[in-house]
């Protein structure tokens, strides 16, 4: 009966599709967060993170996954150096005393094969709270010159920058910070 027993499990274990999960490494080069602020009520300020790196595990076939992402703080980049310095000081990004910005999801949302959403915790200035990605034109393929295995998206989100403690010149700059990012990563 045991050998009877173990042959089905065995049989079991060997016929059940085995799906395991895919992990992926953004690519920096083609992944850089960009912010826009409301400056005085006369324009869109805009700025970027020259440096994200991190990990993306996809199961599409159990419609699961995480993210995990860092940017580099110091990697801020205004345009020009007088405004990277002004930013990068005590009352905005401060890097000196938190050099990292962090996204980290348990809860990717699926419609069909494609991840449209991704819902986890967003640090910034050693604070933490949940928010929800918005991911469009999600695809996974092969890159056509290296020929690896790839997946690429938009995100998007928007969050009150005082939330996290960042409320200097509230509300002459403005609260709502919207942010957006291509990503791109490669398979492992």
């Amino acid at each position: 009966m045991k050998k009877l027993f173990a042959s089905f499990a065995l049989a079991t274990a060997v016929a059940a599709p085995v799906f395991a999960a895919d992990t992926y490494a953004i690519d920096s080069f083609h992944t850089f967060p960009v912010f826009e602020v409301n400056h005085l009520g006369f324009s869109t300020q805009r700025g970027r993170f020259n440096k994200t790196t991190g990990t993306i595990v996809l199961d599409t076939a159990a419609k699961k996954g995480t993210v995990d992402l860092t940017i580099d703080v110091a990697s801020l980049d205004m345009g020009f150096a007088v405004w990277n310095e002004h930013m990068a000081a005590d009352g905005f990004f401060n890097t000196a005393k938190f050099p990292t910005i962090t996204f980290k999801s348990n809860k990717l949302v699926f419609e069909g094969n494609k991840v449209v959403a991704a819902e986890g915790d967003f640090t910034l200035l050693g604070v933490t709270k949940p928010i929800k990605l918005t991911v469009s034109n999600f695809t996974c393929g092969a890159h056509p010159m290296n020929k690896k295995a790839m997946c690429g998206a938009d995100i998007s989100t928007t969050i009150k920058r005082s939330d996290f403690g960042m409320s200097k010149y509230v509300p002459a700059i403005g609260d709502d910070i919207k942010i957006s990012s291509a990503v791109e990563a490669f398979k492992q």
